[in-house]
């Protein structure tokens, strides 16, 4: 890991990608957000991307699969790492322009970061902004 992704992942200073999405726009596929939830305890464990081919291989398949906007290619969550999240519903919203992932958890965590321990997060969402600071949960 670079000393910029260690920082970006593991430091206390609030660095927020607000070009992201003027990022996703340019990968040069036709996506949209996907929130991905725990089925049982309902905490969000990550924030992806999904194109036709993606939301397919998930239903078919039975586990979260999205388009890695930065890849360009199908990302199957755990395909590598062994934490896979099996796919219990896909919902949408109201104007058909997001998605939400409901899973259940098969390996150790949803996030590709580990914490000091080594082992998988459980969720992406492992810091909290408090007074202008990130903290970790």
């Amino acid at each position: 890991m670079s000393s910029e992704e260690n920082t970006l992942e593991e430091g206390t200073e609030l660095s927020l990608d607000f070009q992201k999405l003027k990022k996703v726009a340019d990968c040069g596929e036709d996506v949209v957000p996907v929130a991905v939830q725990d089925a049982d305890s309902k905490e969000v464990l990550i924030v992806a991307y999904a194109n036709d081919q993606a939301l397919d291989y998930s239903i078919r398949n039975g586990v979260a699969a999205f388009w890695s906007t930065s890849r360009k290619e199908l990302w199957v969550k755990g395909a590598t790492s062994g934490d896979t999240l099996d796919l219990v519903e896909v919902r949408l919203n109201c104007e058909q322009n997001s998605l939400l992932y409901l899973v259940r958890p098969r390996g150790k965590g949803a996030c590709h970061t580990k914490d000091r321990a080594g082992t998988p997060r459980r969720t992406c969402y492992y810091r909290r902004l408090k007074n202008g600071k990130l903290e970790h949960l």
